[in-house]
């Protein structure tokens, strides 16, 4: 599949439009200008998956005009599910981050939040190298299936409990170009 138009017949339904999504980004930039007014912020997105999150609410929060006072872009490249619908429950980090953590305020932007995991295991890798601040910022979180708590302080929109695709989610490597979130016709499992 190479673009949005040959998902169509797969789509079960819209979940967020990019309207309600522009808009929680909008909201998220929002918040963290003011935590982080006047200060450095080096934004840490997780890819693949928050490719698409990290660079618009970067995008936002340059816009602000009492946010941080400088934004540096870094990303680190994990994977716990690869080609199922369920996480393995096991993080692999597969691309460590350019730039050093120690003694910069960090925020780390996920897409998604399901079982918790995965930002369990960065938020103990990032600790480590003793960052002045560490914070986390999802915009999708599932909060059904959470096998850890761990703590999240920014959110987006709550997704339902079904596996979806779209705006940087994907379902073994499409949809995420899908610019909404969206819940897959359930026959797309059994190909």
């Amino acid at each position: 599949m190479s673009g949005t138009l040959t998902y169509e017949k797969t789509i079960e339904k819209e979940l967020f439009s990019v309207e309600e999504i522009a808009a929680a980004i909008e909201r998220l930039a929002r918040e963290i200008a003011r935590d982080y007014a006047g200060k450095p912020l080096l934004v840490l997105g997780v890819l693949k998956g928050a490719l698409y999150v990290t660079v618009d609410l970067v995008r936002a929060l340059s816009r602000l005009p009492d946010g941080p006072s400088r934004i540096e872009l870094d990303f680190i490249v994990v994977s716990s599910y690869g080609n199922s619908t369920r996480s393995s429950g096991e993080v692999r980090l597969l691309k460590d981050t350019g730039e050093k953590i120690a003694g910069r305020n960090v925020l780390v932007i996920e897409d998604i939040i399901d079982n918790g995991l995965t930002l369990q295991y960065l938020r103990s890798l990032l600790s480590g190298r003793e960052p002045a601040s560490l914070r986390s910022c999802v915009l999708f979180d599932k909060p059904y299936n959470r096998r850890v708590e761990v703590p999240v302080d920014y959110v987006g929109l709550v997704a339902p409990e079904v596996f979806v695709v779209g705006y940087g989610l994907d379902y073994q490597e499409n949809y995420r170009n899908l610019p909404y979130l969206a819940q897959l016709q359930s026959w797309v499992f059994s190909e």
